[in-house]
């Protein structure tokens, strides 16, 4: 008993020991850093579609099924575990480009409910008559933050949107998500139709 009673207050003071003398502060909430590629871009151009551009040179390009006259293709990234989906569809028309345009306009809205806001920027490269519209989603929650088209305004179309394999909580992600935009801004600068 004698034995028990000593361990006992030995234990209540080692117990009461550990737990002063020193401050706890919790640390603030961060989140992981991310290490992002370096940037270089190398041409994507196959007799299969009728365009070219230059893809960042860390993505893949995954063939999807062909559809009638549409052609899927996805630009992959495995690093950064995202995807640009593009689909392109052969237009007949002005009729039928601004069908085209209402569709994606129609597929940017369904991220409505969750953005905060859109920028939408134009291009326009008569050169090499491409025209493009572009949407960045701002917002926490918003699944693709990324949306555009471009067309030549007369026979080729092409859409994509950017998607990420997170759970979307995009102010962590917002250096991965600028970065994968900037890739698809230069896909869009570079873009050349095959006429």
């Amino acid at each position: 008993m004698k034995h028990l009673l000593t361990l006992s207050v030995v234990l209540a003071a080692l117990l009461m020991g550990g737990c002063g003398g020193k401050d706890y502060t919790p640390k603030p909430t961060a989140y992981l850093r991310i290490d992002l590629p370096e940037k270089h871009y190398t041409v994507f151009d196959t007799a299969a579609l009728p365009f070219a551009f230059e893809k960042g040179g860390d993505c893949e390009v995954v063939w999807k099924r062909d559809n009638r006259n549409e052609k899927w293709i996805d630009l992959y990234y495995p690093r950064l575990r995202s995807v640009v989906y593009l689909s392109y569809k052969s237009i007949h028309g002005v009729d039928d480009m601004r069908a085209q345009i209402d569709t994606s306009y129609k597929f940017l809205s369904m991220h409505f409910d969750h953005s905060s806001g859109i920028d939408e920027r134009q291009f326009f490269n008569p050169d090499n008559h491409v025209y493009a519209s572009t949407s960045r989603l701002r917002g926490t929650h918003v699944a693709s933050t990324y949306q555009f088209w471009a067309t030549d305004s007369s026979r080729h179309f092409l859409r994509g949107s950017l998607y990420l394999d997170y759970t979307p909580n995009n102010d962590s992600l917002a250096p991965v998500i600028e970065y994968l935009q900037d890739d698809i801004d230069h896909l869009i600068e570079t873009l050349r139709w095959r006429h």
